[in-house]
């Protein structure tokens, strides 16, 4: 494997349309608001957010490969990294550069809107950022903080950030659709680090899975999972979200078979893999149709 293709890889491409998604949500809600967004803004809205999910891959990549964590960790399909930089060793500053300049773009954009939109923009560009500079190194030595983080950032800082990138409102209806995203992302990475536990808590890393023990987390993200179904119909049944959303609630039959299960599978490494890919396809399914539902 060639050091530009281990550079690739380290970005783990399959997983880069969550942050699409999510962006998505904020171009949809604005567009339900009536505000028109010229299709330059929505296209640097879109890259932006790619761009950020792939600055905070590649460095969670280079930043395990160098604390050693990428050696003793058991990968799987859904957890445990690309596996790219302990197969090409050379390929690290690359990674590093990559993560380096992929950010540098993502601060270029955010200029652009910081100029065109003023101080809000200011506030949530600088918190993504630092979430993406800070996540591997510190965030993940905070229980509570390691749960939020990934959520904040891709719920609030990015759906929100969109919005007023593209000139909308914050209204109820972006403020319900940015809980659900918290929920649903900070729920897919509690649940894809129940299989990395005893390999993170060897370089430090204290997650709520080394914390709570992998019974409990795994309630915990059972509850987050539902919790988030129960949210968005909460929004729809008081009016802050359109009856169209509830589309979302489609997966909510596959969303609570992985909520059940899951504790069972924690000593059977076959059936806990199954669930890690369900979930991810049940949170992408949700944030697409509620994409659909805003739109329609």
């Amino acid at each position: 494997m060639s050091e530009t293709v281990a550079v690739v890889r380290a970005s783990r491409p399959n997983f880069l349309i969550l942050a699409p998604l999510c962006a998505g949500l904020g171009v949809a809600l604005a567009w339900q608001q009536g505000a028109s967004p010229a299709l330059i803004d929505t296209l640097l809205v879109l890259i932006g957010a790619l761009l950020a999910h792939a600055a905070v891959n590649l460095l969670n990549e280079y930043e395990d490969f160098i604390s050693g964590l990428d050696l003793i960790t058991r990968r799987t399909p859904f957890s445990g990294g690309s596996g790219a930089l302990p197969e090409v060793p050379s390929a690290a500053r690359q990674v590093l550069l990559a993560a380096s300049g992929t950010l540098a773009l993502v601060v270029a954009i955010g200029l652009y809107f910081l100029w065109l939109r003023g101080l809000p923009m200011l506030v949530l560009g600088a918190a993504g950022v630092v979430l993406v500079l800070t996540y591997t190194r510190w965030i993940t030595r905070s229980p509570l903080i390691c749960l939020l983080a990934p959520g904040l950032g891709f719920g609030p800082v990015m759906i929100l950030g969109s919005l007023i990138a593209l000139g909308a409102r914050l209204d109820s209806a972006a403020v319900a659709a940015s809980a659900i995203s918290l929920l649903l992302v900070s729920e897919l990475l509690l649940i894809n680090q129940i299989p990395d536990a005893d390999a993170d808590r060897k370089v430090g890393r204290r997650h709520l899975v080394i914390t709570m023990g992998q019974p409990a987390a795994a309630r915990l993200a059972g509850l987050l999972l539902l919790g988030s179904y129960g949210l968005l119909g909460s929004a729809i049944w008081v009016g802050w979200l359109p009856t169209w959303a509830a589309i979302a609630l489609a997966p909510l039959p596959a969303a609570t078979w992985v909520s059940t299960r899951l504790r069972g599978a924690l000593s059977n490494p076959a059936q806990l893999n199954t669930l890690l890919g369900t979930n991810v396809a049940v949170l992408l399914a949700t944030l697409a149709l509620l994409i659909c539902g805003l739109s329609l």
